[in-house]
């Protein structure tokens, strides 16, 4: 793990213990919202998931995790590498169906378990170095395997992604006041799926989701990507 993406990881966790201090409620989820509004695809992009193994990388809190695995009766492991984050999220799930919690290095426990059939992370791909991450996450899919993952595209005031695959530091405001800052791989979809094809994952699709107050100028991108049977 790059020294940049252990800063991340240090700064989630301080994330984490701010919210555990001010006791944020966690409600739950109806539906999966990729993006920074909620108009946009919901969870039927992931296709059916009754009875399969089913990661959530980057979890956080668990809840996208705990909805599907209460709403579609899949398997679901959720990983994330901050303790406060998995702290809030096994308070807040402690026994739900089909439901597992996981503390680690997303990459290490893509090396321990088991290949998953679907993997899916809401924005938190581009806070790992692709090349580190990709061939994990292509060693951790079944042959014929399902990625779908969030990306930052532009961010709040128009920066726009980098050609280039180098990590730039980004804001994140907390609730409350105060703000801490992230390195993030901000990429265009053409070196993501460049990345993406060098490591052996296909992209079938990419979709803009882009924030819906006319004064936020973030967008995201949704990614769709399989590992080929062969």
């Amino acid at each position: 793990m790059s020294h940049i993406e252990q800063q991340t990881r240090t700064a989630w966790d301080a994330y984490g213990q701010h919210h555990l201090r001010r006791g944020t409620p966690l409600p739950d989820l109806d539906r999966i919202t990729w993006g920074p509004g909620p108009d946009g695809p919901g969870d039927e992009i992931l296709g059916d998931l009754e009875g399969l193994r089913v990661l959530d990388l980057g979890c956080g809190t668990g809840r996208h995790a705990a909805h599907l695995a209460r709403a579609y009766g899949a398997r679901v492991d959720g990983v994330d590498a901050s303790p406060s984050q998995i702290e809030r999220a096994r308070a807040r799930y402690p026994d739900v169906p089909g439901l597992r919690l996981f503390h680690a290095d997303a990459v290490d426990h893509l090396g321990r378990e088991e290949p998953y059939d679907v993997i899916y992370s809401v924005s938190a791909v581009h806070f790992f170095d692709p090349n580190r991450l990709f061939p994990a996450l292509a060693d951790g899919l079944v042959p014929g395997g399902r990625l779908y993952f969030t990306v930052l595209h532009t961010n709040s005031e128009g920066h726009s992604p980098s050609s280039t695959p180098t990590p730039r530091p980004e804001l994140l405001h907390l609730a409350g006041g105060g703000t801490l800052t992230l390195h993030m791989w901000v990429l265009t979809p053409d070196l993501w799926e460049s990345l993406l094809d060098q490591h052996g994952l296909e992209v079938r699709d990419v979709t803009a989701l882009d924030a819906p107050q006319e004064t936020n100028r973030a967008s995201y991108r949704l990614f769709e990507a399989r590992r080929p049977h062969n």
